[in-house]
């Protein structure tokens, strides 16, 4: 049970800091307009990403478009919930990855249904040389959730293949 009520906090703090950071943008930066921090290098934006991660499919002009990133959003919830039960007992670090995929899912789950797009509004850039897609808090965590559970799937082969 303590399990389930630290994914349900986690994935709820993940969920309140993206939808305040995105209100707070959307109430106080205009569409496509920009705030430099560090010149060259970092920017707060307000754009909108009517696609997927990175701007895929943003071209995509289809009807059904929207109700597709829906229900693509809501598998993937679906899916994530079900591995959270699979989680063994003192997993902390899988219980982490899976919060943060969690919270993040539903973040942007949030602003398809209220916006039809999502809230980008963190740009980091080299110059004009590099450009990384503008990116939220949802995101973030969805990539941190990502990562760390790779390296414990990657760190659980390598005790698995010196004890086998």
């Amino acid at each position: 049970m303590k399990k389930y009520l630290t994914v349900l906090f986690i994935a709820g703090l993940i969920i309140g800091l993206d939808q305040l950071s995105k209100y707070i943008i959307c109430q106080t930066l205009p569409i496509h307009h920009q705030i430099e921090i560090i010149r060259d290098f970092f920017h707060i934006v307000h754009i909108r990403n009517p696609g997927i991660a990175f701007g895929l499919l943003t071209q995509t002009g289809s009807q059904y478009k929207i109700p597709m990133l829906i229900l693509i959003s809501g598998v993937a919830i679906f899916i994530i919930v079900y591995f959270t039960f699979q989680i063994k007992e003192g997993s902390r670090l899988q219980v982490l990855c899976f919060s943060l995929l969690l919270g993040g899912a539903v973040g942007n789950l949030i602003d398809r249904f209220r916006f039809g797009e999502v809230v980008d509004f963190i740009d980091v850039h080299w110059y004009e040389k590099f450009h990384w897609p503008a990116f939220n808090v949802a995101d973030s965590a969805i990539s941190v959730g990502i990562v760390l559970l790779a390296l414990d799937m990657l760190l659980g082969l390598s005790v698995k293949k010196q004890s086998g």
